[in-house]
């Protein structure tokens, strides 16, 4: 993670102060954006900020403190080529513990699933859709899902909010990539505007409606990945200036999808 965040930086990338939450649970930020991730090509600061839900702050200068990679165990009990039970041990040659067929040998490897999403803009508001299936259901969300095979990123976002919100859209730009290492997803989050001004609810929403910035209801969103992004996103706009965004949601063990207290930032960069 450190070697990963010093990467960034040398790409351009700033740390910034992580969110803090009001008793409410709303994600906020520091008042003094203009404090943040200034890049100066004469002298480069590293500093981490690491903020959690009881508002505790620590800060260090050139020393990034970096949680310990949680213990997730496999889930995959059989093998999904000969349908043995596995055993659930570290391979020779491997750090990790694997699901291993107890047959035929097989190690399973289990990667994070990519989401995709579009966060629409529409006269200065954003699409939002409440959700008719669970998890979150009745909750809103932007329009996004799992990346299919064969489709691109940007393609996916695209069929993703025609599904759920009937829309046609034009990405404009990568808005946030968001990591969740303990349930094992990473957001790509696209800036898109509609063609037309037509959207209605798809099979898999309630309802679609556009929200200005200072309507988005907060404390009845889905997810923590959305959450950030649309905080990230009113606090871009206020600042006059929109960026790209990367952080790491750390979701507490228990949590569920749309609590707002049961997660912490960390890694947040942008440029």
């Amino acid at each position: 993670m450190l070697r990963s965040s010093l990467s960034l930086y040398r790409l351009g990338f700033s740390p910034l102060h992580h969110f803090s939450f009001s008793g409410r649970g709303v994600v906020s930020f520091p008042s003094k954006l203009s404090s943040f991730a200034t890049v100066s090509s004469s002298r480069h600061h590293l500093r981490a900020f690491r903020m959690s839900s009881t508002g505790s702050e620590r800060s260090t200068e050139s020393d990034i403190a970096v949680p310990p990679p949680p213990m997730i165990k496999s889930k995959i009990h059989h093998c999904q080529v000969c349908g043995s039970p596995t055993k659930h041990t570290i391979p020779d040659g491997e750090e990790k513990i694997r699901a291993i067929c107890t047959s035929c040998g097989r190690i399973h490897y289990e990667n994070p699933k990519m989401v995709v999403g579009c966060l629409v803009e529409h006269d200065n508001k954003v699409l939002l859709c409440r959700r008719k299936i669970e998890p979150s259901y009745g909750l809103w969300t932007l329009p996004a899902g799992y990346l299919e095979i064969g489709e691109s990123a940007v393609e996916g976002a695209t069929r993703e909010t025609l599904e759920e919100a009937c829309a046609q859209v034009e990405i404009l730009s990568p808005f946030a990539h968001m990591d969740i290492p303990l349930i094992g997803q990473s957001y790509i989050i696209f800036r898109a505007r509609l063609k037309t001004p037509d959207f209605s609810p798809g099979a898999e929403s309630l309802e679609c409606a556009l929200f200005s910035l200072e309507d988005i209801p907060f404390e009845s969103l889905a997810f923590s990945s959305i959450t950030v992004t649309l905080k990230m996103y009113t606090e871009d706009v206020k600042s006059g200036k929109l960026k790209f965004h990367y952080c790491a949601i750390r979701k507490r063990p228990g949590a569920s999808p749309s609590d707002l207290q049961g997660f912490d930032i960390d890694s947040h960069l942008q440029m």
